[in-house]
This record gives structure tokens, C-alpha cells and sequence, in this order.
């Protein structure tokens, strides 16, 4: 089936991004992304502020780009991921600086919101800004001018927000992470990617886009997906969703023979709707007397800090993040599902514990979405 029938969104500069978890193709072929395009067309000239929701992978950025391009705004699109901010710099970043402002600071530096002026901002991970700053975000949109760090005069500015996330902001507004101010003010309306999973007539066209796109940067003339090849790509769930679908497709293209892909050449996760678990058990966490695990724990750390043990929240924030590690063995994407956080979020909270211990080879291989 050929993509040219139904519309697609291409991530541009997508080459430059190989590592990239981002989906870098998108292709409203099945009704539920039909339906998906109608809604982001239908909001787009309005100007108002949205959230994009979604796994990661579903192609969450593709859609904002979709709706900055059908909003008439003359600005500039920009992107910007909350969660690789520098957490001392984050202000500075988005809301710029004047020189002397801090230390290394030497020169008057517009931030990324003056950036967007007459265009559109994209907030990716959203869910990754801290409180600290999500307050002085809120005042930005709520306003529609920054001031800079180290400036008193604010500056004016028209800039549209969109928002996105792969977490539940409900419940991280219930676990008091996330704004319930920001998150209303972000919410004026949500659009909801399906997974991949969820819209299969969309699978063998963007196979076949990322065939023809690696076909050929690989000098390969003719390239086949055979019939049960293509029942094979229909049948998986895509946990890593648009992004492990072009990995997919790129392995099968290296290990097949004349361009031929056999199903033995995809390099597929077994199907399962569910994250495989390896326990990790713990004295200090097994519950007692009738207990349930949390009233046990709670009774634990009650008990830690009446002791006065140091750097209790270090020690109790870096054995969650080890049991979770464990228990999944070692795979980014299902613990970071797991803990209820972002992927970004993860990754920072792995470097603090010294939990990575060889960065570039995780990071390559968590974008094939494979248990490392």
C-alpha cells in the first residue's frame, strides 16, 4: 500500500536525529487518526492552547508541527524539550537573561519564548519542568509577556503554546508534581494520540515509508515486504510505537537478503500488553503484621527518621529507582513506565545514582525500544 494516498508528516532534518525516540513519520490512513486530523485541523487557526498527549514514539511533535503549519501564525516553530533543560539554567532558557545576570553570563541573551514571537512554542515533557518553574510559567501564558533574569521591564510577546506529555498529568496533579493551575490553564484543549497499537490500518503504510526512505540511503533497488512479513508487522503491539516500527524496518532491511524481508528479519519484541517483572524483594519493604505495603513502608521511614539517618531522601529516592531498574532488567522505557515519570526524568535520576554505567550503548540500543 503506498503512504501517497493519505496524508503524511515528516519530522524535518529527521537523519540528524538518530537516536532520537521521537517518531519521525506520521500517516492518517486508519480512521482513529482520520478522526485525530480532523480535530487538529479544526483547532489549529484558533490560536488557543493545547495539550498533546501520548506514549512516546506516537508522534506527538509531528502533530504539533501539523497544527503550527495550519494556524497561519508567520512565526517560527519551536521546540523545546522541558526535560533535557538544565535545571540551574531552565529560567534563562526560556525566558532569556540580561548580561551579568549570573555567573557566565556575559552577554543579553533572548530566551526561547522570544523565540517563538508570532509563532508557536512547543513545550515537549511537559511534565518534567519543576514547580518552581511551572510558576513562572503559568504567569508567562496567563500574561503573555517574560521579563528576563536580571531585567525588571517585561517583555510583550504572541506567541502560541503547545503542550506535550507522556505522563498522566491527573494523577501527577494528584501527587502534587505537576500545577493543577498550569495544568487548567494548559488544557483548554487535549488532543490524545492512539498508540500505534490502536491504529493498525497505519502500520503497512508507514512500513512502507520507512522502506522506500532506507531502501534507499542504503542503495537498495528493489524492496519487498512479503505477505507474511506484513501479517507479522500487524500482529505486534508496538510498545515503542512509530519509532520501533522504523527500527523495525531498518534492521529487516540490513539482515535481509536482495531486499527481501523475511519475517525472521524483523527484529520484533515479543507481543505482551504487560511489562515482564523480575521481584526485587527487600526486608525494610516486605509487609508485616497485616499490613499493607505502604503502611509498612510508611512505618519504616517513620522509623528511619525518628534514628536521624543522613541523606534519607537520596537513599530512599535511589532504592526505588534500583528496585524498578531491576525489576524490569534494566529497560528505560518500562521503568520509566513503571515509576509513573518520563523517560527524561529517568535517565536523570539513573546518572544521579550511577545506575548508567555506559551511556552511549544505552541510549543506542533503548532507541531499538530492546531490554538492555
Amino acid at each position: 500500500m503506498s503512504p501517497d494516498s493519505n496524508p503524511l508528516l515528516v519530522l524535518p532534518n529527521a537523519q540528524s536525529n538518530v537516536l532520537s525516540v521521537r517518531a519521525k513519520a506520521m500517516i492518517f490512513a486508519d480512521p482513529a487518526s482520520q478522526q485525530l486530523l480532523r480535530q487538529v485541523e479544526q483547532f489549529a487557526p484558533s490560536g488557543i492552547t493545547i495539550l498533546v498527549t501520548g506514549d512516546t514514539g506516537t508522534g506527538k511533535e509531528l502533530i504539533a508541527r501539523h497544527i503550527h503549519a495550519c494556524s497561519g501564525r508567520q512565526g517560527s516553530f519551536v521546540a523545546v524539550n522541558c526535560g533535557a533543560l538544565s535545571q540551574t539554567l531552565a529560567e534563562a532558557e526560556l525566558f532569556g537573561h540580561q548580561a551579568g545576570a549570573f555567573t557566565g553570563a556575559t552577554e543579553t541573551r533572548a530566551g526561547w519564548f522570544e523565540a517563538a514571537d508570532k509563532g508557536t512554542l512547543f513545550l515537549d515533557e511537559i511534565g518534567d519542568l519543576p514547580l518552581s518553574l511551572q510558576v513562572k510559567l503559568l504567569r508567562v501564558i496567563q500574561e503573555r509577556e517574560v521579563v528576563r533574569v536580571g531585567a525588571r521591564k517585561p517583555i510583550a510577546l504572541d506567541v502560541r503554546i503547545i503542550a506535550a506529555t507522556n505522563i498522566d498529568v491527573p494523577a501527577a496533579v494528584e501527587a502534587g508534581s505537576f500545577r493543577s493551575d498550569l495544568y487548567y490553564r494548559l488544557n483548554v484543549v487535549t488532543l490524545a494520540v492512539p498508540p500505534l497499537a490502536q491504529r493498525p490500518a497505519d502500520i503497512l503504510p508507514l512500513a512502507d515509508h520507512f522502506l522506500q526512505q532506507y531502501s534507499q540511503r542504503l542503495g537498495i533497488r528493489t524492496a519487498i515486504l512479503l505477505p507474511e512479513t506484513q501479517q507479522a508487522l500487524l500482529s505486534h503491539n508496538w510498545p515503542g510505537n512509530i519509532r520501533e516500527l522504523e527500527n523495525v524496518i531498518h534492521a529487516g532491511l540490513l539482515t535481509a537478503r536482495d531486499g527481501i524481508i523475511r519475517p525472521e528479519n524483523l527484529r520484533l519484541i515479543a507481543a505482551t500488553n504487560t511489562i515482564r517483572l523480575t521481584p526485587v524483594v527487600t526486608t525494610a519493604l516486605r509487609p508485616q503484621n497485616g499490613q499493607t505495603g505502604f503502611e509498612s513502608m510508611a512505618a519504616t521511614i517513620n522509623q528511619l527518621l525518628s534514628a536521624g539517618e543522613p541523606a534519607l531522601h537520596q537513599r530512599i529516592e535511589k532504592q526505588l529507582v534500583e528496585l524498578a531498574y531491576a525489576a524490569t532488567q534494566s529497560n528505560q522505557v518500562h521503568t520509566a513506565r513503571l515509576l509513573g515519570v518520563s523517560r527524561n526524568t529517568l535517565r536523570t535520576l539513573l546518572k544521579r545514582h550511577g545506575l548508567l554505567a555506559d551511556a552511549s550503548r544505552d541510549e543506542y540500543e533503548d532507541s531499538f525500544n530492546l531490554p538492555i
